[in-house]
């Protein structure tokens, strides 16, 4: 089985400004530059053949480039517990545009829609059954902002969980209509 997702992997000067950030939660298991990515849509586990249905449905996609920046900061919660701290971006549009694109892709290849409301962000660190204490880092960082990056390509990745977290090996890069292919970062 192939552990599936698709994302946007941020210029390496936004993934330092995010790490620079990482610091003063107790008990933050802070990603490391290799795992900052933003998530445009969580397959899940699929077998080879279908892995190969939803690299090739990923490839019809058409999209043109766009502009997005760090904005601000925020938590998600599982049960009334904080389980993930993150950094916003925005705008939120054309992100979510293309995330609706890759979501009826996905299904062409046979997945279910995605069930879930769709929140662009970049995932900063995650919290075991406990929680975190969160709120001085939210009013420290909530101005966090970033001039605009180009969004002109995204990645097919597989993840691997292990003992030390999880490991995310680039599949597939799709390029906008704009820009040729390149290998993944």
């Amino acid at each position: 089985m192939h552990r599936l997702f698709v994302a946007i992997r941020p210029p390496a000067a936004i993934r330092t400004r995010l790490q620079l950030l990482m610091a003063g939660v107790p008990g933050a298991r802070w990603q490391d530059d290799a795992q900052l990515h933003l998530t445009l849509r969580f397959i899940g586990p699929v077998d080879r053949h279908q892995a190969d249905d939803i690299a090739d449905a990923l490839a019809t996609i058409r999209f043109q480039p766009f502009d997005v920046g760090l904005s601000g900061v925020g938590w998600f919660d599982r049960r009334g517990v904080i389980d993930t701290l993150w950094a916003g971006v925005q705008p939120r549009e054309p992100l979510t545009h293309l995330h609706h694109k890759i979501d009826r892709a996905c299904v062409q290849a046979g997945l279910a829609s995605e069930s879930r409301a769709y929140l662009p962000h970049i995932t900063l660190a995650r919290f075991g059954r406990s929680g975190g204490a969160v709120d001085a880092f939210l009013a420290q960082h909530a101005g966090l902002a970033s001039p605009p990056f180009r969004v002109d390509s995204f990645t097919l990745y597989e993840s691997h969980v292990g003992h030390a977290g999880s490991i995310y090996r680039p599949l597939v890069d799709y390029a906008s209509d704009t820009n040729p292919q390149e290998p993944a970062d």
